[in-house]
């Protein structure tokens, strides 16, 4: 789950009208899209290279996350839950037909759960999958899951792109162990792979037997650009028609784009929280007095808007609070006071020596070291920001980028001072984010371990996803978030958002809730 951090997502699109080497066939209504890398074999029961976005064009859920965090019926019409929390039993919408023209049905939907089970040394990071105890298919439309014990997010995590999405039996290789491969791509979804050349280009075309909304384009057509000046160049000549999607341009590239006036543009509802997380291990930051300092020596709200020329906003929370179970959360909110932080820190006993600009206690200078990913512009100006501000305040920020696997490693080792980290967002969180909090070798259980009542938050977080009373976990969500914030060592900086810049002859382009899924839909292009 950790290297959901890995993940980047960029999607462009143009009418085939331009010309258009890889496409055979000119289609009038045809999407291209642009992506960095190869959209993979298209298993939908393993991870990279696999693509996300296109996996979710093939291959569908049990249910769906829609906004605010709504779960809605997919390829189950609906569910019941038993009054202990671990019986599921699902009733599977009839008439659906996998792209080969084969039935869906509660065989087809045990077999695939089957197959992902027996390699749990692959799928351990999603919660409900280690605690099912038995599948059944009671019928052709009725399939029941047993868990041996009650886990509440289990109908969220059913809604993720991968690994609980469902193979046609064509699919299956003959001995069933997708984990080594498929034989092809046989999914139910509005979309079916058509063609594809590895690292050049992928053609999709509309499943015209589809049992839901049928797509309003017949046919997308994926090209791969690695290099995102390249995107940016193709857009511009009208060779893309939408470049869409998280730090896949530059934001100066966007706004010089936007800035002109010939294309729409869009910016989603936040989907996660850009985090500075603080190692309470240090004995620098093991005071909550100087993690609050810390707080309150930067201008947060200058700095987000400087850096990111407003399309990201300050972060009140840890978690958006457009996330389930978030809004409710009641903390202190920190702003730019310098007097603040200065009596802090001469409280916490770290005081500032005549003639020198580095506050010392014991002899010991006030020392850190913030690490960053060094493919990361944003972070790398934010933590430039915060070495200066700090240094105005008397404490000596040391910052050192490096490559994101050697960040993720450290995090996990607990070799840091201060680190950037973002969650998960939809459909992940909050329970995911909570969960690595709780789980040791994950970067947080160790950082926050001068907390006076770590022992009780770790109860709290095992308890969570275990009731079955919604008033309980609503509260303990509360008592959790609550109380991770206002102690200083995870401090919410800014709300991550979607870009999407368009041709004009693009319409009806929406941002899909879920942070993973393709948002192609409902795109239509005018005639």
């Amino acid at each position: 789950m950790f290297f959901l951090l890995l993940s980047t997502f960029l999607l462009g699109c143009t009418n085939a009208s331009d010309k258009d080497s890889t496409a055979e066939n000119v289609n009038d209504n045809m999407l291209t899209i642009a992506w960095p890398r190869d959209v993979g074999e298209m298993n939908p029961h393993v991870y990279n290279p696999s693509q996300l976005f296109a996996q979710s064009m093939v291959y569908e859920p049990l249910v769906s996350y829609g906004d605010g965090g709504e779960l809605k019926p997919s390829l189950a019409e609906s569910w019941e839950i038993s009054k202990d929390g671990k019986v599921y039993t699902f009733h599977l919408r009839q008439g659906v037909k996998f792209s080969d023209g084969t039935s869906f049905n509660a065989e087809i939907v045990k077999k695939n759960f089957d197959t992902i089970l027996n390699h749990m040394e692959l799928h351990s990071w999603l919660g409900f999958l280690s605690k099912i105890a038995s599948t059944e298919a009671i019928d052709q439309n009725t399939f029941k899951m047993t868990l041996t014990e009650a886990y509440y997010p289990t109908i969220q995590e059913l809604a993720v792109v991968r690994p609980v999405r469902f193979l046609g039996e064509a699919g299956f290789p003959e001995n069933g162990d997708t984990s080594k491969g498929i034989v092809k791509p046989v999914g139910t979804g509005p979309w079916i792979l058509e063609e594809h050349k590895a690292d050049e280009y992928a053609i999709f075309k509309r499943n015209e037997n589809y049992w839901g909304e049928l797509p309003k384009v017949e046919k997308i057509q994926v090209k791969v650009i690695p290099d995102a000046e390249t995107r940016v160049l193709a857009f511009e000549k009208g060779e893309l028609d939408l470049i869409y999607g998280e730090g896949v341009i530059s934001l100066d590239a966007f706004k010089q784009l936007e800035s002109t006036n010939k294309y729409e543009t869009s910016i989603s509802e936040p989907v996660a929280t850009r985090q500075l997380v603080m190692n309470t291990n240090r004995e620098q930051l093991s005071d909550e007095r100087v993690r609050l300092a810390l707080q309150y020596g930067f201008n947060k709200e200058a700095m987000v808007k400087g850096i990111t020329s407003g399309l990201e906003e300050a972060a009140d929370f840890i978690l958006p609070t457009n996330l389930p179970y978030t809004s409710e959360i009641d903390v202190t909110k920190i702003g730019y006071d310098v007097k603040k932080a200065e009596a802090l820190l001469d409280e916490a006993g770290w005081k500032l020596p005549k003639g020198k600009t580095v506050r010392e206690k014991g002899g010991k200078p006030l020392e850190i070291e913030m690490m960053y990913d060094s493919a990361e512009s944003i972070q790398k100006v934010m933590a430039e920001t915060l070495q200066s501000e700090w240094a105005a305040i008397g404490v000596k920020l040391n910052i050192v980028g490096v490559e994101l696997a050697v960040q993720v490693q450290r995090f996990k080792d607990n070799k840091f001072d201060i680190n950037f980290f973002s969650n998960y967002g939809a459909p992940y969180d909050p329970h995911t984010f909570i969960n690595i909090v709780g789980k040791e070798g994950f970067g947080f259980n160790e950082a926050i371990s001068a907390y006076p009542n770590k022992a009780e938050i770790i109860q709290q977080i095992k308890r969570v996803p275990q009731t079955t009373d919604e008033t309980e976990r609503q509260q303990l969500y509360k008592a959790i978030l609550t109380s991770l914030q206002d102690q200083g060592a995870i401090v919410p900086i800014s709300y991550i958002k979607k870009i999407a810049i368009y041709q004009k002859d693009v319409t009806n382009f929406n941002f899909s809730a879920n942070r993973d899924e393709n948002p192609f839909t409902g795109i239509s292009i005018k005639k």
